[in-house]
């Protein structure tokens, strides 16, 4: 077992059969990244090799692999003496998107949502005023007509084709604003996006205001009205709140990790 964590038993029968070494590196995982995320495998928690070798019946190299990606993001480091120990949350590589996912896919699940939406509220507006400024004639019209496309997913009641577009959309804001730093952000909206679609944290579909305001967006950045991009981009934030302000209210969670 696990020490310190005796009662956690994840993988199971399916480890036994799964296919290929690079499906079973990405099950381990997620699998361990959920684990650590929801606290099943608390700070201070000491991982045993040979133990999580047994457990998902992979190879030592499979593994170390696995370990090595924890390491990497802040989630686990190697001690003398002691062995690979769970580092608390406040080391943790907050800006990457596998553990956007995994905290998405944990009972820690509202917390993340929190922080990314108001991350969001922060940069999104900004990115859609340099992106008035910036924005080349192509880029414009294409965000133009991905709003137009929006429009029409989420009329007719497609969720996925919607959340496609929704992702797109966000994407190429962040692009447009010109700021590199900013396009950075573009993998994490996307599993936020993806997120509030999988765990039901957003309406089954996307109300008129919503998608009005994505078309205000786009249309004020081909227009080049800075002020009116970031306004739109800002109430468009603000109704993601309040659309998940009950969710929140509902939540038990601590406000912070």
């Amino acid at each position: 077992m696990i020490r310190g964590v005796e009662r956690y038993s994840p993988g199971g029968a399916a480890a036994q059969n799964a296919p290929a070494e690079a499906g079973l590196h990405a099950r381990v995982l997620d699998d361990l990244g959920t684990a650590i995320c929801g606290g099943e495998l608390a700070p201070g928690a000491v991982l045993n090799i040979d133990e999580l070798i047994d457990r998902y019946a992979v190879s030592r190299s499979v593994i170390r692999e696995v370990l090595r990606v924890l390491a990497s993001i802040g989630f686990i480091e190697a001690r003398r003496r002691v062995g690979v120990m769970i580092r608390p949350a406040n080391d943790w590589n907050v800006f990457d998107p596998q553990v956007i996912r995994w905290r998405l896919a944990s009972a820690g699940r509202i917390t993340q949502l929190r922080s990314i939406t108001e991350l969001r509220t922060a940069v999104e507006p900004h990115a859609a005023w340099l992106a008035a400024g910036r924005a080349g004639h192509d880029e414009a019209s294409d965000l133009v007509g991905l709003a137009a496309k929006m429009w029409a997913a989420g009329k007719a009641g497609n969720e996925e084709r919607f959340l496609r577009l929704d992702i797109e959309f966000h994407r190429r804001v962040l692009v447009a604003s010109g700021n590199e730093m900013f396009v950075r952000l573009q993998d994490l909206v996307a599993e936020v996006l993806t997120g509030r679609h999988k765990h039901h944290l957003m309406p089954h579909h996307p109300s008129d205001e919503a998608l009005q305001l994505h078309a205000e967006v786009a249309q004020a950045i081909q227009r080049h009205e800075g002020e009116r991009a970031r306004q739109a981009m800002v109430q468009l934030m603000e109704q993601a709140f309040d659309e998940m302000k009950s969710i929140w209210e509902q939540s038990a969670e601590p406000a912070g990790f």
